[in-house]
This record gives C-alpha cells, structure tokens and sequence, in this order.
C-alpha cells in the first residue's frame, strides 16, 4: 500500500508541474481571477455563470491589453486549463493528506519520518498561497500604467513557485524512497553486498559530486523559470551563437536600463534582462551538462552498486535528451509541445540525479 500511495503521489506532483507549465505556454493562468479554495472547484456550468466570470476576466490588465478581441468560447479554454490546474493542487492535497494522517495514526511511520511528512504537508500548503500570490502579481493595475507593458506574473513569483514545487516533490521522492528502503533494513531484507560496497570510503567522493550535481541541476532548472517568465527564449533563437557572438555585448548584457541606480546595481540584469537571462541559462546548462558528463567517467572508474549504475547511466542519458530539447525549443522559438517536454525534462532530470543521491546513501547496517 506503501508503494501504491508514493506512485500515486509522485506521478500526480510530476503532473502538476507539467500542467503547470502548460498553463503558463497557454496564457492561461490569470484567467480565473478569484481565489477560491472551497467553492472555486465547481466550475461555471450555465451560460449566465460563464458570462459572470468572463465579465470578471474583463476587469483586469490581460483581457483590456492582450484578449479584448477574446470571445466567450477562447475564455472557456483558457479558464479549463487553469481550473485543472488548481483541482490537481486540490487533489494532491488529498492524496498526501489523507494517507499521511491514516500511516500517522496507524503508527506505520517512525517519528522522524512523520516530522518530514508534516513539514512537506506544510509546505504543500505554502505552495498554495505562493501561486495565488503569483496570480495577483499578474492582476494589478499598474501593468495598465507602464508603457507597452505585457500582463504576466512576476518571473521572481512564478521562479519561487516553480522552485516550491521542485523542493516538495523532491521530498517527496526521497522520503518516500527512504521509507522503502528502512523497510528493507527493519526486516533484514536489504542486499548485504550492496550495504559492503556503499560502505567502501572511495565512494565517499563520488557520493558528494552527485549531492552537487543535483543541487546544480536545480538551479538550472530555476534559471528557466526566469527565463520562462520573463519570454526570454523569444530571443536570440540560435545556438551556440546570440547574434554575431556566443557572447553578446556588454552593453547588451549589463544595460542601465534594468538598473535603478546607474552603476551600482548592475546585477540586477541577471534577473531582469532577458538577453542576461538567456545568456546565464545556457552556461548553466552548458555547465550542467559538462559536469554530468564528467561525473558519468568518473563513475566508471568505481564499483557501484547496480541501482546506482543504472541512476548515473540515466542521468547521463536524461542530460543529452533535456539539451538537445532546450536548444531545439530555442531555435523554433518556444513551441508549446517542446516547450512543456523541456520543462518536463528538467523535472526527469532531477529525479534521476536525486534517484543516484538516494542510492549512494550508506546503509546504518551491520555487514
């Protein structure tokens, strides 16, 4: 039941993440105005009820500056995706909950597990409020006041969002793996030749460059987020050049125009400037994928349990697969399907690196 729930679990928190990006690509996401959590999960069903809530749509900076032309059909669309989006928030809620309450009073978990468990409740609950935090940057007013303005949520909201969700479904995945696995040793069921070699001290190196190359993977992912944000895969749509040059101007990538006080805070152009954005994204993933590679020669040098041979040789093969989608969703400028597989690919591959961080941990067993 154990391994029923945390498939369950972890296909619906993947999925999530997927509609989540589908929504943004659709321009779909401040299409329901209001929140809420109660009565929000029955949708309009008489045409008066969708005329009500479209009426409510026209009220804000997307419908007066981008949709106007809209008609009440396009809306329909538009408020299904992110309706889904929000019942699948909903529907994990109960899928963690629930079966977390039942094993807690079951007495099915251990007191540290059932500590993890209630924090990544929590912050599942966090994840909630961030992202209608994230709306409401996408629904205020002085989008209406700034010239040739865009209505879109806050790329600094949408990137904590997308990182929120990142965080909770890996604690997810590697508590749920933990638990499995603590079985395997409370029952003395657990391979004792892979325990002799986990507890080998030339693996110990090893074990730290995949914690950093997990850690590295995820802030690639987060520079995405910013990129996603801010559109700036719209951009300089060739590879490996921006331009004339891999590397474009300088005045290009540190612009006064991001900056609010001249020269002291040029920085801010690694947040706010696409150009800078993109730039900073590609060595990121240039970056990643160089380390991954190195990673993947340095393992065939060791003996490594068969789960962590077939981890790193997935986090090899996922890192090549996520690159070439990255640069083909750039060069044919952001299409929708290669758009939401890239982002899909990000999220499969941190699972893959965390997969190999899980299963280089040492086992507290006897050998």
């Amino acid at each position: 039941m154990l391994t029923r729930t945390r498939n369950v679990m972890f296909v619906a928190l993947f999925g999530i993440v997927v509609l989540g990006g589908l929504t943004r690509l659709t321009e779909s996401g401040l299409s329901i105005v209001e929140w809420k959590p109660i009565t929000g999960i029955i949708p309009p069903i008489t045409l008066s009820q969708w005329e009500e809530e479209f009426e409510k749509y026209k009220q804000f900076p997307e419908y007066k500056l981008l949709n106007y032309r809209m008609s009440l059909s396009d809306f329909k669309y538009i408020y299904y995706m992110e309706w889904s989006h929000r019942m699948l928030g909903r529907m994990i809620g109960l899928v963690v909950v629930l079966p977390a309450a039942y094993f807690g009073f079951r007495g099915y978990m251990t007191r540290s597990t059932t500590k993890k468990i209630m924090g990544l409740v929590g912050l599942l609950g966090f994840q909630g409020v961030l992202g209608w935090y994230m709306v409401k940057s996408g629904l205020s007013e002085e989008l209406m006041s700034t010239p040739s303005s865009v209505p879109r949520v806050s790329h600094y909201r949408l990137a904590a969002h997308l990182g929120s969700a990142f965080i909770l479904y890996s604690g997810m995945f590697l508590a749920g793996l933990q638990i499995l696995r603590d079985s395997k040793v409370a029952y003395d069921t657990f391979p004792k030749e892979v325990a002799k070699i986990l507890a080998n001290p030339s693996l110990n190196r090893f074990r730290r460059l995949a914690i950093c190359t997990a850690i590295l993977i995820f802030l690639t992912s987060m520079s995405g987020a910013l990129v996603a944000g801010l559109d700036a895969g719209l951009i300089y749509n060739e590879f490996p050049y921006m331009g004339t040059s891999i590397i474009p101007p300088k005045s290009e990538l540190f612009s006064k125009s991001y900056t609010k006080f001249g020269e002291s805070d040029l920085w801010r152009n690694f947040f706010d400037n696409p150009t800078t954005v993109q730039f900073d994204h590609r060595v990121l993933a240039m970056t990643t994928l160089c380390a991954i590679t190195a990673l993947w020669l340095y393992s065939r040098r060791l003996t490594l349990p068969p789960k962590a041979r077939l981890a790193i040789n997935s986090v090899l093969g996922v890192s090549y697969i996520q690159a070439t989608l990255g640069i083909s969703t750039l060069i044919y400028m952001v299409p929708i399907p290669l758009a939401s597989a890239h982002q899909a690919g990000s999220l499969t591959l941190l699972t893959t690196a965390l997969y190999l961080v899980h299963n280089m941990r040492r086992i507290p067993i006897k050998i």
